[in-house]
This record gives structure tokens, sequence and C-alpha cells, in this order.
């Protein structure tokens, strides 16, 4: 059996949570749905993963999920992002020189790889690295 996880995220101005994702960490715009003004489903990739948000929209799951908190308080989940070694830096680079809000600096992991963390506008994490546990297991 083959499955895929895409994590779901909250925003509130998608619109905006989507250019900074493709400017900043390199996301591409899959499919963006809207109506009545606000993007009620997007589907971002990197490289072969994906990501689906949205804003508030009325709807059922809007009980469930809510956006973070952008003043950087503690979340429940975040998003690990596997590059490979020799891409780490100048993703690190590019974060930076954008303006990424960086929580975790670039370090070599004591577990083998680099690694770094950044808060996007609006509160998420967004962690970056080159160690995959997939390899590890094979």
């Amino acid at each position: 059996m083959s499955t895929r996880v895409i994590p779901t995220m909250r925003y509130r101005d998608a619109r905006t949570a989507i250019a900074w994702l493709c400017d900043v960490l390199g996301f591409q715009e899959h499919e963006v749905y809207k109506e009545d003004g606000k993007i009620v489903h997007a589907q971002l990739t990197f490289a072969d993963g994906m990501i689906m948000l949205s804003e508030s929209h009325g709807g059922p799951f809007d009980e469930l999920q809510r956006a973070t908190d952008p003043a950087g308080e503690p979340v429940t989940m975040s998003v690990y992002l596997i590059l490979p070694e020799e891409e780490m830096s100048a993703h690190y680079a590019r974060a930076v020189e954008k303006g990424a809000r960086i929580v975790m600096p670039f370090e070599t992991q004591d577990y083998g790889g680099s690694a770094y963390s950044c808060r996007d506008p609006e509160g998420q994490v967004w962690n970056f690295g080159s160690y995959d546990p997939f390899a590890e297991a094979s």
C-alpha cells in the first residue's frame, strides 16, 4: 500500500501566505480555489510533497482547525521538509535574505545532516533538514 501525508493549515490571509510560502520557502502553487473572494482551498507543492491550506470560510471544518497566533505562540504541529544536504545552506540563505523569522538557526545535527526552522508571518513553524528518516529505515 502506498499513502501520502498532506498537512492542512489555516491562515487568516491565505493569499498573502501563499505568496510568502512560494517566494521565501520555494513552494509552488498547484491549485487555488476561491469563493466570495476567500481562498477556500489551496494546494502547494514542494518537490514531491504537498500542503493544503485555506482561510476560514464558514464550513464545518472551521470548528476543527484555526489559524495560528502570529505573535509566535507555540504550535501543536509543524512541517518538516527534507532537502538534499547540498541544498540546505542555499535554502537557509534564501530564507534569511527574504526576511524569514529564524527560530532555530542552521546547524549540523548530532543525529546527522543539517537543519533550521523558521516562522511564517502568521506564526506557522517550518522545519527544513537534510536528515531523512526514510533513508535510515531502508
